[in-house]
């Protein structure tokens, strides 16, 4: 409200200098290419959806219509909300319409200038843009505001004011329906008027009478300034107008009604041209909302009869664009309805009610040019989950800082692996002493490093633990090093449970256990949800992404903002629509600090199948098919579901470390063994410093620039170490990564354990509970009045102090009963 007013202020004062407010003309989104005009439903929205109207006909429409109540409501502002969530989901624009509840001269400036204030955040938090029909059809005689100009305009003029200064985003439009027929009166349904009906402004000829002599659109135009766009209610009734008929519509009809000249009962009137006097005259846009009567009731009613009248309708409105280029947008009514023409007998307006009326509507719209497709920015959940992916379009020059800090990470994770071998020689009481011990601390303590790394990457703030975790740990390894370990337990301990329990036992406990992880995610995300309603959380640090200009679309996305709960808000719908519910249920919508537990579900489903093969010898298979899945992504991008973590970790390539993790898991003891040979040592040995001697011959090729060396390491992390595709160097750091971390645990045991294993090894026991509770901190960092987060010991001091809460909920064993640990 603070920021509404200020700019209400701003504009009132460039007013008073003589200077033209922002407001004088609509928005540029609202402008379509010439010849070709927006074009889109005004569905019933309690039982169809933006999404399934694009399934019908094929394609996202341009724009999509709603009506709300005007003054606006609690339940209103939700049910606007629901809507523009829908509209920008495609990139649509959205045709508002506002039907006043109260008498219009009730209407107040603070009635407008909440939904001013509405419209304007709508505008900022997701590009939407907005026609506004104030009121529309008010010439007419079965609206309650109908037919009383004088308060009409007054009320009028007053949104237009409060709009234009505070959401210069939307154009108010004026939108009265066709004349012909004026006054109406009973015939189409004649409703007590909200207030007196205006005998003297209505006779514009001052013949004592109001008749269809009378002008029906003068009275009650509000003025070129107040007016961004015009609209017309222009629809095909049949032949008989006042009554409907399933008429196929004669030839010219539409065409007839833009300038004046059907249906009238008297040859001559003032007015009748809306179009050369409104569009043409005032030099405004104009929206026409449309369609064509079908009673499926009627006698003789079947699916030809339907396609010949409303094809024959749809056909005359788009063969009309280049006639009538100052058409911005056509709006199809897409509603089954009782109506008064038909004696409150029900009438299917829609283009897309049947297959093969959609597929003639999309053919005819394609062939007439119509803008169909995103127009502003997409807000679904497809392109805010394919935005996580931050680094499919990152370049680099020279290589860059990322391929620099992988030649230093992978040098000196070998000189660890060196010194480990030294160690183990020269210091053998610093050895692991538990090799046979079930519970394998080793792997505590790394899984306890890479979730501490996880929590510092999510809590966004700079600092010390974010420069080593972002640059040096995350170089080299990340998350695929926490799907890996994963498999690695897992690989471990189920075999353990199917000699304890059985087979079937121990895949229905492992079904149970994946069942558990499902639940809570679903728990994580409805619970954020939740508590984005809160007034004084923000959610909004977890639920949208800022895009940091490297995904998909590079540099020109830097900034933009992604809504990754898009369409969460139709879940407070009663019923909710399905579309909705199916996006929660596949997990496409959530925070994303969260979206890798999709993955984790699904992989701890495969586990009892794939140690069933291991068991039987079938490592081979196992492998080969899990890379056979990993080419089939890096060439087809195949995604197997529509599901949130499918665009940062596509499960046809992150599976490929899960498996191989299983794998190793199994074969432990017999990978160990072969490897603590001095053959294995020596294979290891000559590979890594083979892999890692490359890397810095290529490095120093190109700062010293030396040839031909110096062009080769420019591409490099383009090409082989992009993390979301997991490609084939980023797969050689993992490995080379967990091969040190094995050396280093075995024969440094003592000495790391005691400097940090009482710090990471608790972490790594429990690590999902504390996946799952980071989520909470990172919304709760968010939440901090005041905070920098670009100062480094502001930063330094919010990790130590979120890392120091994890470690002592895990030590007190916080909310351990309902957590999965």
């Amino acid at each position: 409200m603070r920021r509404a007013g200020l700019l209400a202020v701003l504009v009132g004062l460039l007013v008073a200098l003589g200077v033209a407010p922002a407001w004088a003309a609509p928005r540029e989104a609202l402008t379509p290419p010439a010849g070709a005009p927006y074009v889109g439903p005004a569905l019933d929205w309690t039982s169809d959806g933006a999404a399934d109207y694009a399934d019908r006909l094929g394609e996202s429409p341009s724009l999509f219509a709603q009506s709300v109540r005007y003054p606006l409501t609690d339940d209103d502002e939700l049910y606007l909300r629901q809507f523009v969530e829908q509209a920008t989901t495609t990139g649509a624009l959205a045709v508002l319409t506002l039907e006043p509840t109260e008498s219009l001269g009730d209407l107040t400036a603070e009635d407008a200038q909440r939904l001013a204030d509405e419209l304007a955040e709508l505008t900022e938090a997701d590009d939407a843009a907005f026609w506004v029909r104030f009121a529309p059809e008010m010439n007419g005689s079965w609206t309650p505001w109908g037919q009383q100009p004088a308060a009409y305009v007054d009320a009028f003029r007053t949104l237009a004011d409060v709009v234009h200064a505070t959401a210069p985003g939307a154009a108010m439009t004026w939108a009265p329906a066709y004349g012909a027929g004026y006054p109406f009166g009973t015939a189409r349904g004649e409703v007590e008027g909200s207030g007196p009906r205006e005998e003297s402004a209505l006779d514009t000829d001052g013949d004592g009478a109001v008749t269809d002599a009378d002008d029906p659109y003068a009275p009650y135009w509000p003025g070129p300034g107040y007016v961004d766009a015009v609209g017309l209610s222009a629809y095909h009734y049949g032949l008989q107008q006042d009554f409907g008929a399933n008429d196929v519509p004669p030839a010219g009809k539409y065409e007839a009604l833009l300038s004046g000249t059907e249906g009238w009962s008297s040859p001559t009137g003032a007015g009748r041209d809306f179009y050369g006097t409104y569009v043409t005259g005032q030099d405004l846009r104009m929206v026409v909302q449309t369609g064509a009567f079908f009673a499926p009731g009627d006698p003789g009613a079947d699916a030809a009869q339907e396609l010949a009248v409303k094809q024959g309708w749809w056909r005359q409105v788009f063969a009309a664009a280049p006639q009538f280029p100052g058409i911005a947008a056509v709006v199809w009514l897409e509603q089954e309805r009782p109506e008064a023409e038909a004696d409150d007998a029900l009438v299917d307006w829609r283009a897309t009610a049947t297959p093969e009326l959609a597929t003639a509507f999309a053919a005819d719209l394609t062939a007439a040019g119509f803008t169909t497709g995103a127009v502003t920015t997409v807000q679904d959940l497809q392109s805010g989950g394919t935005a996580l992916a931050q680094d499919r379009a990152r370049t680099t020059t020279g290589g860059g800082d990322e391929m620099g800090w992988i030649v230093f990470c992978a040098a000196l994770a070998l000189l660890l692996f060196y010194a480990s071998g030294l160690a183990g020689r020269f210091l053998p009481s610093w050895r692991y002493p538990d090799e046979h011990d079930p519970r394998d601390r080793r792997l505590d303590l790394f899984r306890g490093w890479i979730i501490v790394a996880v929590v510092v990457t999510h809590i966004e703030v700079a600092g010390l633990f974010s420069y080593v975790t972002l640059n040096a740990i995350g170089a080299i390894t990340g998350a695929e090093m926490f799907v890996l370990l994963s498999g690695v337990v897992l690989g471990m301990v189920y075999p353990v449970a199917v000699r304890r329990a059985g087979a079937w036992p121990a895949a229905k406990a492992a079904f149970r256990r994946a069942g558990r992880q499902y639940l809570t995610a679903l728990g994580v995300v409805v619970l954020v949800f939740v508590l984005s309603y809160v007034p004084f959380i923000d959610a909004s640090v977890i639920t949208t992404f800022t895009d940091r200009g490297t995904g998909a679309d590079g540099s020109a996305g830097a900034g933009t903002v992604y809504d990754l709960y898009a369409n969460a808000g139709q879940l407070l719908g009663y019923p909710p629509p399905w579309y909705a519910v199916q996006q929660l249920l596949l997990l496409q919508m959530g925070p994303w600090v969260f979206n890798i537990m999709g993955l984790f579900v699904l992989l701890s489903l495969l586990v009892p199948p794939l140690v069933w093969l291991l068991q039987r010898r079938l490592w081979w298979l196992v492998l080969a098919v899990s890379w056979g899945l990993y080419v089939l992504h890096a060439q087809t991008d195949l995604r197997v579901l529509p599901s949130q973590f499918e665009d940062s970790f596509p499960l046809l390539v992150w599976q490929i470390a899960f498996t191989h993790g299983l794998v190793v898991g199994f074969y432990r003891r017999q990978i160990t063994a072969a490897l603590s040979r001095v053959r294995g040592k020596v294979l290891v040995t000559v590979l890594m410093t083979a892999y890692v001697g490359t890397l810095v011959v290529l490095w120093a090729g190109s700062v010293l620039h030396v040839e031909p060396l110096e062009g080769v390491y420019d591409g490099l992390y383009e090409t082989f170490y992009q993390r979301t595709d997991l490609q084939v160097g980023r797969l050689v750091d993992l490995a080379l990564v967990v091969v040190v971390a094995y050396a280093v645990l075995t024969t440094m045991w003592k000495p790391v354990n005691a400097a940090v294993g009482w710090f990471y090894t608790p972490l790594g026991k429990v690590s999902l509970y504390v996946f799952i509770v980071h989520v909470f901190f990172a919304l709760a960092v968010g939440n901090i009045p005041g905070l920098d987060r670009t100062n480094p010991w502001v930063g330094t001091a919010v990790h130590a102090v979120v890392l120091a809460l994890v470690w002592l909920m895990v030590r007190f064993k916080v909310g351990f009963r309902f957590i999965p640990t």
